[in-house]
């Protein structure tokens, strides 16, 4: 804000917004010495984007000034870019939810991804190709084509790489990755089905001969191996300490068992090196409060590790829609009939008839019935527009901190994996009323996080 703003700000502000103690703001809870800024003065859709990240059962009457930064700095792509309801609901963007440093974005830092599969996104190729290796495990060539043939498996390796490094090319870069710079390595280890230890082991020996061709400082595992094993004996988790002796920090997704009676943690998450990430469900809200914890997996591991170390956003996260299947044609065709006039609804089903049974079925159904619907189906499959939807699990939540750890060797490329780890340990905040063993220590703060690796270098 200009001074001046900040002056009129200052002269608007109600009495509640003053009172004795009041230093913590209703939006993202945190406490603050920012001006308090009266929501009266606010045009409506700025109003209704904060109140819907305001704690349910608040009346408020003011916000801090550095969550009105942030907000006026989304605004108007939340609304072309979010698909804006009117109740001003929608799905954020992660660097916005976690108020990740915008200055660094992984540029010059490489991080490898292990997965069943791929798919060269947009959010990866353009305006520069920043996929600069890709190796299938399953041939014995490496067969580039196998990135270009979409396929059962492709879905969730394109997602768990463009989480991380993509740059949002398809929502004029709303929805990008924290690390939208950096370069990727991709290497598929399976068809379909479960990836097995050896699948992983294989992946890791094969970044460790081509570490140096490629740059690669950073492996994102979005995938669990068969079952516990001791570290000192288990040759998958011996893997992931040559990588860390190598100086690539590895990041693994820790599963999604919490919810289950047994909910271990196996190689590769229970390499001591490793970090393993588990999951935060912070309720698509910039609100701190809300914060609670995901259906994680957690330890301690069979040899008494802490495990996650730490948690990052498993739910809502927004991913691409893998383009070329039945499903981004459903959700092209909802996001179309979503914008239409209600004139229109009907005769837009008929010409898409086949995509989806349920639109086909309504076509006798009065336009409000449609209406209701399409609305419905939207929340059902998790659309946000025709090219992203919004996806759980912590496969999600590991490249998150991937991209993260991209961030803090961009901004100090002298950090080794040891001390990556334990920065993201010192600056991370612990969930009050959770279990330490099922959150380590903490929802990862990327901007902390940064800054201290920045500092180390200094």
């Amino acid at each position: 804000m200009t001074p001046q703003e900040t002056s009129f700000f200052s002269r608007h502000k109600t009495s509640a917004d003053i009172a004795a103690g009041e230093s913590v703001c209703p939006v993202c809870s945190r406490e603050t010495l920012d001006e308090f800024v009266p929501m009266r003065v606010l045009d409506d859709d700025l109003q209704r984007l904060i109140g819907a990240n305001a704690p349910d059962t608040a009346e408020f009457q003011a916000v801090c000034s550095r969550c009105l930064r942030l907000f006026e700095k989304a605004k108007d792509q939340i609304v072309k870019d979010a698909a804006v309801q009117k109740d001003g609901s929608h799905v954020l963007s992660t660097p916005l939810r976690l108020d990740a440093d915008e200055r660094f974005t992984g540029r010059g830092v490489t991080i490898a991804f292990l997965d069943s599969g791929f798919y060269p996104h947009v959010d990866l190729t353009t305006p520069k190709n920043r996929i600069v290796g890709y190796r299938d495990l399953l041939r014995e060539d490496g067969d580039l084509s196998s990135l270009f043939q979409p396929d059962v498996a492709s879905w969730h390796g394109m997602m768990t790489s463009v989480v991380a490094a993509g740059n949002g090319s398809l929502s004029n870069g709303f929805y990008r990755g924290i690390a939208p710079d950096a370069d990727v390595v991709l290497v598929k280890l399976a068809r379909t089905g479960r990836i097995t230890d050896q699948n992983i082991l294989d992946g890791l020996e094969w970044v460790l001969r081509n570490k140096d061709r490629f740059g690669v400082r950073v492996i994102n595992i979005s995938a669990g191996g068969d079952d516990v094993q001791h570290y000192l004996t288990d040759p998958l988790s011996q893997a992931v300490e040559r990588c860390t002796a190598e100086g690539i920090t590895v990041v693994c997704a820790v599963g999604n068992s919490g919810h289950l009676p047994d909910h271990p943690v196996v190689p590769p998450a229970s390499a001591p090196s490793a970090i393993a990430v588990g999951g935060l469900d912070d309720k698509n809200s910039l609100n701190r409060a809300r914060r609670g914890m995901y259906r994680s997996s957690y330890g301690p591991t069979i040899d008494g590790l802490q495990k996650p170390e730490v948690i990052a956003p498993s739910i809502w996260v927004p991913a691409p829609i893998l383009p070329n299947t039945p499903t981004a044609q459903q959700a092209s065709l909802l996001e179309a009939l979503d914008k239409s006039d209600d004139g229109d609804l009907h005769q837009i089903i008929r010409d898409h008839e086949g995509v989806d049974g349920e639109l086909d079925a309504a076509l006798d159904r009065h336009v409000h019935t449609v209406r209701q619907i399409i609305a419905l189906k939207r929340r059902h499959e998790n659309v946000i527009t025709k090219h992203y939807k919004y996806v759980d699990g912590t496969s999600f939540s590991a490249p998150i901190v991937s991209s993260i750890v991209a961030q803090m060797v961009e901004a100090n490329p002298s950090l080794s994996p040891q001390q990556i780890k334990r920065i993201l340990i010192t600056t991370a905040e612990r969930l009050p009323h959770y279990e330490v063993d099922r959150q380590g220590w903490g929802v990862v703060d990327p901007r902390k996080a940064v800054m201290a690796a920045y500092e180390l270098g200094g």
